[in-house]
Parts: C-alpha cells; sequence; structure tokens
C-alpha cells in the first residue's frame, strides 16, 4: 500500500517532450529518498490538457503539475513528497486557491468541468500495460455480464436501445449494423476495428489505444458474441508505435488471463484478436478499402452494396467500428442502454471525443455530451482564442468535413445539426480558426491532403480533386476569374455525386462550406487580388512606414532574401535612416514583422 502515487502522462504527445526521461528522474529521486516503499510512479495515458504538457499529477492531493522537466523531478519529490510543500511554480493555476492555499479538484476547472468521460474514463487514470489496473476498474466485468447473463440478441437490443452511432463518421447505429450481421448465416464471421484515423489533427484513437486498450478488446469480443463471431482484427497504423505497443501487451495479458482464446468465462465462447498495421493511407479508413487491406491487397474500395454485413472480409459478414465506438460498450452494457441514452440529443445519444487544435490556448482531448454547443468548447473549455485575437471559424471533420463560422457558434452539435449547417461530426477533429485564417487558403490546405491521399481508383476522385485543387491554387494566387469559381462549384457537385467512395464523395465539403460562409473572401482574391487575412503570399506586399522606422536594421538582418537595404530618408524625430523593402528580392516570409519592435513593417 502506497502513500502517494505520481502519475505522468505516457502519451504521444508528453513523450514527444521527454515524460519517459521524467519517468526515470522520478524513479531515481524517489529512490534516492528512501522513498520507493511509500510512493509509486504511475505511467498513464493522456490527461486530455496537451496544451500543458508534460504533466504530472501527485495524488492522494491531486496536485496538477504541468510542464514538468526531467530536471523538476529531484525537486517535486524533496519539496512535495518529502517535506509536504507544493511546489507552485509548477502547479497548474486553474487548481489551486491562491486565497485558501488549498488544491482543487481537476472536475472544478473550466477545462475538465464540463466534461463527461465515457470513452476517455481510464486515460490519465490507470496504467495501460498492467491489466490489473483495468480490472480494479470494472474491466471485462460487461464481458462477463454478456456471456453470462445475456443472449447475443440482449446485446444487440441494448446498443440498439442506447442510440449509439458510429464515432468515426456519418454516425451509423452501431446496434443497427451489429444487426445486419447477426441476422446472416455463415461458418464464419469477423470483428474488426479502424484504428487508422487518419485525419489531419485528429488523435483521439491513438490516445485511447495508449490509454485503455483492454477497453477495445474487451468491447469487440462482446461484438463477436453478439454477431456470432470468433475472430478480430484491429486495423492500426503503424505510424502509431505507442500504441501498437501497449495494444500488443494488452491482448498478450488478455490471452493469458482467459479474457481471449478458447472457451472464455468458461462458457464456449471463443474469441481472438490479431493487429494489422496499415501503411498510412488515408483511404483505409474507409470500410471496404480498410477490409482489402487486410487481406494484403492494395488498400481500395469496393463497390456497395453488397455491404460489410453480408459480405465483407474474406468474403465473410463483417462489422468495423472505430476504437472510440467500441470505448462506449463496456460502459453501455455495465450501466444499461438507458444510462447512455439520457446524455445527448435526441437523434445523437451520449458523449462525443474532440481532438481540439489549432488557434486555440488548450489544445488537447475534450470529451462532452452531444449537444454541447461551439461555443462552450472553444470559449469554456478550451480558454479561448490567444493574443486577443478573435474566432474565425472551426473546421469539423477533417478533410471530409466543413467549416462552421463564428455565426453558428451557438448551435448544438450533433451529427444532424452538423450536417445541416455544411459539415460533419467525422472522426472528431476540431481545428480552431482565428482572424488571420484566410479560408480560401484551408480549403486549399484540405484538397492538398485529399488529392496525396486519393487512392485513383475512381475517376471522379482522382482527376476532379486534383482540378479543384488547380482552381484553387490559381485562386490563391491572384490569377483566377470569376468563370473559374463558377468552374469549381460545378466540380464540387460533379465529384460529391459521382465518386465511388466516401472519402471522393465527401472531399468537396471544405470547398462548399466555405464558399457557402465566406464566399467575399473567394470574391476579393478573384476581383481584388487581395487576401482579406493577409495569408496568401502571392497576393502580399511588405513594405516598411518610413516615418515609423528607427533606422535600427533588425529587419534586415534577419532578411534571408537580402531584400531590406537602407535608405538616405531620416524621419521626423529619428536619428538613424529608414529603411526598405525591395519587393523583387522579397520571399514573403514574414521573418521582418517578426523582428521588427517598431511594428513599422506592414503588409497588405
Amino acid at each position: 500500500m502506497y502513500r502517494s502515487q505520481v502519475l505522468i502522462c505516457g502519451g504521444t504527445g508528453c513523450t514527444s517532450s521527454s515524460s519517459e526521461k521524467i519517468i526515470n528522474a522520478m524513479q531515481v529521486a524517489i529512490d534516492n529518498a528512501g522513498l520507493n516503499e511509500e510512493v509509486k510512479v504511475v505511467k498513464t495515458g493522456c490527461f486530455g490538457l496537451c496544451a500543458l504538457g508534460p504533466i504530472v499529477i501527485v495524488y492522494p492531493e491531486g496536485c496538477f503539475y504541468s510542464r514538468v522537466t526531467p530536471e523538476d523531478a529531484e525537486e517535486i519529490v524533496n519539496e512535495h513528497l518529502l517535506k509536504g510543500r507544493i511546489v507552485k511554480r509548477l502547479i497548474y493555476d486553474e487548481t489551486i486557491d491562491n486565497a485558501n492555499d488549498t488544491i482543487k479538484s481537476l472536475n472544478e476547472t473550466p477545462f475538465y468541468k464540463s466534461q463527461k468521460r465515457i470513452a476517455l474514463r481510464n486515460c490519465g487514470v490507470i496504467n495501460p500495460e498492467n491489466i490489473d489496473e483495468y480490472i480494479a476498474n470494472d474491466g471485462y466485468a460487461a464481458l462477463g455480464k454478456a456471456l453470462t447473463e445475456m443472449t447475443p440478441a440482449e446485446v444487440i437490443q441494448t446498443v440498439l436501445d442506447s442510440g449509439l452511432r458510429g464515432r468515426g463518421g456519418a454516425g451509423f447505429p452501431t446496434g443497427l449494423k451489429w444487426k445486419f450481421a447477426a441476422g446472416n448465416d455463415a461458418d464464419q464471421k469477423y470483428v474488426c476495428c479502424n484504428a487508422d484515423e487518419g485525419d489531419p489533427g485528429a488523435f483521439m484513437d491513438r490516445s485511447i489505444l495508449e490509454g485503455d486498450p483492454h477497453a477495445l478488446i474487451e468491447a469487440m469480443a462482446i461484438a463477436g458474441y453478439a454477431i456470432g463471431a470468433n475472430q478480430g482484427y484491429i486495423y492500426v497504423r503503424a505510424e502509431y508505435p505507442i500504441a501498437v505497443n501497449r495494444l500488443k501487451i494488452a491482448l498478450k495479458q488478455a490471452r493469458e488471463y482467459g479474457l481471449l482464446g478458447k472457451n472464455i468465462f468458461d462458457t464456449g465462447f471463443d474469441f481472438d484478436l490479431d493487429v494489422r498495421l496499415g501503411a498510412g493511407a488515408f483511404v483505409c479508413g474507409e470500410e471496404t478499402a480498410l477490409m482489402t487491406s487486410i487481406e494484403g491487397k492494395r488498400g481500395e474500395p469496393r463497390p456497395r452494396p453488397p455491404f460489410p454485413a453480408v459480405k465483407g472480409l474474406f468474403g465473410k459478414p463483417t462489422i468495423l467500428n472505430n476504437v472510440e465506438t467500441y470505448a462506449n460498450i463496456a460502459q453501455i452494457i455495465l450501466n444499461g442502454a438507458e444510462w447512455f441514452a439520457s446524455m445527448g440529443t435526441e437523434k445523437s445519444k451520449g458523449t462525443k471525443v474532440f481532438a481540439l487544435g489549432g488557434n486555440i490556448k488548450h489544445t488537447g482531448l475534450v470529451e462532452v455530451p452531444m449537444g454541447t454547443t461551439l461555443r462552450q468548447i472553444v470559449e469554456e473549455i478550451g480558454g479561448g482564442i490567444p493574443s486577443g485575437k478573435k474566432f474565425k471559424a472551426a473546421q469539423t471533420g477533417g478533410p471530409s468535413g466543413g467549416c462552421i463560422p463564428a455565426s453558428l457558434m451557438d448551435v448544438e452539435i450533433d451529427y444532424d445539426n452538423l450536417l445541416a449547417i455544411g459539415s460533419m461530426m467525422g472522426s472528431g477533429g476540431l481545428i480552431v480558426m482565428d482572424e488571420d485564417t484566410c479560408m480560401v487558403d484551408i480549403a486549399k490546405f484540405f484538397l492538398e491532403f485529399t488529392v496525396d491521399e486519393s487512392c485513383g481508383k475512381c475517376t471522379p476522385c482522382r482527376v476532379g480533386t486534383r482540378r479543384m485543387l488547380e482552381l484553387l491554387t490559381k485562386i490563391t494566387d491572384g490569377k483566377a476569374d470569376m468563370e473559374d469559381l463558377e468552374k469549381l462549384e460545378a466540380l464540387c457537385d460533379y465529384i460529391k455525386e459521382n465518386s465511388l467512395c466516401g472519402l471522393g464523395q465527401t472531399a468537396p465539403n471544405p470547398v462548399i462550406s466555405t464558399l457557402r460562409y465566406f464566399r467575399d473572401e473567394y470574391i476579393a482574391h478573384i476581383q481584388d487580388k487581395k487576401c482579406p487575412a493577409g495569408a496568401c503570399k502571392n497576393l502580399l506586399n511588405f513594405s516598411v512606414v518610413k516615418d515609423s522606422c528607427f533606422g535600427c536594421g533588425m529587419c534586415a538582418r534577419s532578411c534571408p532574401a537580402d531584400a531590406i537595404f537602407v535608405t538616405d530618408y531620416v524621419a521626423p524625430g529619428k536619428k538613424k535612416p529608414a529603411y526598405e523593402i525591395d519587393t523583387a528580392k522579397c520571399i514573403k516570409c514574414g521573418a521582418c514583422i517578426g523582428t521588427c519592435k517598431f511594428n513599422a513593417i506592414i503588409k497588405k
């Protein structure tokens, strides 16, 4: 029995900032202080508040130390763990009541208090590499209940009644998908998991795999029982080494405990799982392309019907859900359908995990009830836009989604509301943009991604998206006319209607939504040859306001193109001659603006 536990984030974000070194340094400091029998170091998954990583939390006090370095470990041990004195310089300021010199619960902080953690319930709480910690938090109790107290049909009905919809894309009812597969007789069926997660800025599934891999394993075993499958596959991208390693550790432990394999819980039910590594192809997020890849073939989508519930992996009935969808299953079985359905909106039940990124103070993972507004996520949980900038838009659904303007910040986020305003839930990436963002350039960014990731099987996607990108580039270069805008809109409609799979069908969405809400920016680029946000380099000119220039020369020294030179002009009240920019040489990198202390350089 330990008197204190030191939880240290071992997720990808904090690991990239040396959390492994912090863990080692902490253990050495604890050993040197003679506390190894009293204090335990626990490597956990992501705590969610990635902007403050690396994170260390000391229990039972609940002290939340942020941006910790390996050099801080000895101070935390000697001051906090030995002498009982909080290291205030490292404390997350939202967790300390300075008036009373007391620590507040994380659930009282703006970032956490509006969240409801179901899929993320164990992330940052347990050691993901220790099955006993998962079991101590009701792990595998749902599998035991399903196998010993429920029929497969009852499991499916519970999932149906909960209202759980797929968290990886369009939101198809999970229970209905399972029911279709269960109703098809076959000598072999499969349960698959999409852990490929290729959206730019999305890291929800990866964090669940890193922080709570047994939740996925348990849920897939329950799904196997429900539809009559004895084999499952987890398709995870090879670029997630921490997630893959912890998943393999968890699978090994589950087999050793008899929770995978033959005769689970002495019920006669057999089920096992294997991992298949993806090579990072975005198209393999589409279910038929993913299954084709598992089969060892080039990851390309197939025409539907037949749907996977009839003819999926290796031509057998198959269900496919993503990691977050599965992460809700055990809690639904344990707590009941009504419990889950009591959260969210009428048609979108439960919670949703978002990867909050972009121009936002508190980047990280958040899990909120369906129906939470974008304003609540951005202003309350995310802490607002840094540097006093204004919120301009948020992109949801990644390359398949759309942009939500500031005028719609109070729309309740759920599947149907997002579709109605021209966006989509997708897997849950949420990129926040401020007033300095060019919406035409954002559409171009997502089209560049889609063009690179198109598998090339169908012409509308392979050729059409490239033509769209060419038109967007023409617009951001100031070389387009209004006829090009008409061509762009026509292409959007054609590609949406004629592409083979979801990647192509949704590829125009970023363009369609930005045209819908920010058409004036497109027109400014075309007619005025100006970028209102000042982001498109080919439409910018940098110049020195000579009367504001003090002649310090910092801009010239920072210019990589030697495009800034001194003039003979000395501004009134100044002692040194002003500088000027040679626009022919200027590469528009903005280095001069970053170094000028007098705001004497402008871009227009």
